[in-house]
């Protein structure tokens, strides 16, 4: 299959990254479609870590061609930053290796202060965003009025990117926050700018010829199913489409691209939450505890983006079925099953209860999660290690009975599971009955 698509099945953070790092290697270009330096992808090899936010993971691979859509918003001091730090870690960042779309837009100093402002001025009522200027950068977009990376080329963009700043302090003056100082953003961010030009390509005809030649392109998502602006717990969700079919609008593929495609949803094998929005699952309290960790690894339960700890709740069948229609999904990775070892029992939620109902799917998508129950199935636990274990006879019956539920309440087989950091502790699992 020429084309390959990695999403999150849940609210972001599933570990994505360190799977875009494992079928990279056998990948010919790797594509962000949608999102911006909101994202964070974590990818472990030996003991460097990598954190990366906006480049696609893949590119650490030396065989790959990096490709950031039209789809995306693009800082370009965290572009450069990242840039740089790749680069150091010894990685070859060239133009040769990287493209931008043209057509993707561009996050300014503007957008980020207009973020944090209006957060603020939500109060008690605000959507755990990154403050990074994401949804202010989407908003221009979808009001005709945002910058462009190829507008980077254009004679007149300093003037433009002068009227977009004075534009944006007069809203700041609104929402009584300090407003830019418009000269020395100016110069800053022409000289960034400037760094970025060689890399701009038509980012949409390469991959197409790419996929017509053979090709594969592996397409990387950012954030997950559940905050898809349209998709997902709205209004706590990002501002892109973070499903399988972004990846036509935010790559600019038609839609032969997408026939026989290969699509995988990754799944951690509990739930994660950053930021506000319903949680059926949620737990607190010790159990919540051992899930998340302590903060002392970096793959402990802590955004990559924001460092904030991440709320934790036992697997939710439910988002998963729905994860795997929105997308349709052709297979699952569950990562961090080596975090439930040492639990007792596990439960998994199959079903809601509202009410006097009980609902195996929701009536309106995830309108009304802040109302439901959940109801739950009760699993045995195991206790042994599983980071040592690579294949399936070896994982204990109760890690593959978890499994095989899985697959059966998702409607999707899991085909990988991760057992730790690390990108050789993976399990491949065999065909599990449905």
């Amino acid at each position: 299959m020429a084309l390959q698509i990695i999403v999150g099945a849940q609210w972001g953070d599933e570990g994505k990254g360190r799977m875009v790092d494992w079928l990279a290697s056998q990948s010919d270009y790797v594509a962000r479609f949608n999102g911006g330096d909101n994202a964070g992808h974590t990818v472990t090899i030996g003991s460097q870590i990598y954190k990366l936010h906006l480049l696609p993971s893949g590119i650490i691979h030396p065989n790959t061609i990096g490709m950031l859509g039209n789809g995306m918003v693009i800082n370009p001091k965290s572009l450069l930053e990242e840039m740089d730090l790749l680069r150091a870690a010894g990685v070859t960042i060239t133009s040769e290796r990287l493209r931008i779309s043209h057509a993707a837009h561009l996050i300014t100093p503007a957008h980020q202060a207009l973020d944090k402002a209006m957060e603020a001025a939500r109060g008690k009522d605000n959507l755990g965003t990154t403050g990074r200027g994401i949804g202010p950068a989407y908003t221009d977009k979808a009001s005709r009025s945002g910058l462009r990376v190829g507008d980077m080329l254009a004679p007149n963009f300093i003037d433009r990117l002068r009227s977009h700043i004075e534009k944006a302090n007069h809203s700041l003056g609104l929402y009584g926050a300090p407003t830019l100082e418009i000269a020395p953003l100016l110069t800053v961010f022409e000289s960034q700018c400037k760094i970025l030009t060689p890399y701009i390509r038509d980012v949409s005809a390469e991959l197409h010829q790419a996929l017509a030649s053979g090709k594969i392109v592996l397409a990387e998502g950012a954030q997950g199913t559940l905050l898809d602006i349209d998709h997902g717990s709205y209004p706590f969700v990002t501002s892109s489409a973070t499903t399988a079919p972004g990846v036509l609008t935010g790559l600019g593929l038609g839609l032969d691209a997408a026939q026989n495609a290969r699509v995988i949803g990754v799944a951690k094998a509990f739930q994660t939450r950053v930021g506000s929005g319903p949680f059926p699952s949620e737990l607190s309290g010790e159990l919540a505890g051992r899930l998340r960790g302590t903060g002392s690894n970096p793959w402990d339960e802590f955004g990559t983006t924001t460092g904030r700890p991440r709320r934790v709740g036992w697997l939710d069948g439910v988002l998963l079925r729905y994860a795997a229609r929105i997308n349709g999904l052709t297979e699952l990775v569950m990562t961090k099953l080596d975090i439930l070892s040492g639990f007792e029992s596990l439960r998994i939620c199959t079903a809601y209860r509202i009410g006097d109902m009980t609902l195996a799917e929701l009536p309106f998508g995830q309108a009304d999660l802040g109302s439901v129950e959940p109801v739950y199935i009760e699993l045995p636990g195991w206790q042994a290690d599983l980071g040592n274990i690579r294949r399936w006879d070896d994982l204990p019956v109760q890690a593959q009975g978890y499994l095989r539920t899985v697959t059966r309440l998702g409607g999707v087989p899991v085909r990988y599971a991760s057992v730790g950091p690390e990108r050789e502790q993976i399990v491949e699992v065999p065909a599990l009955e449905r």
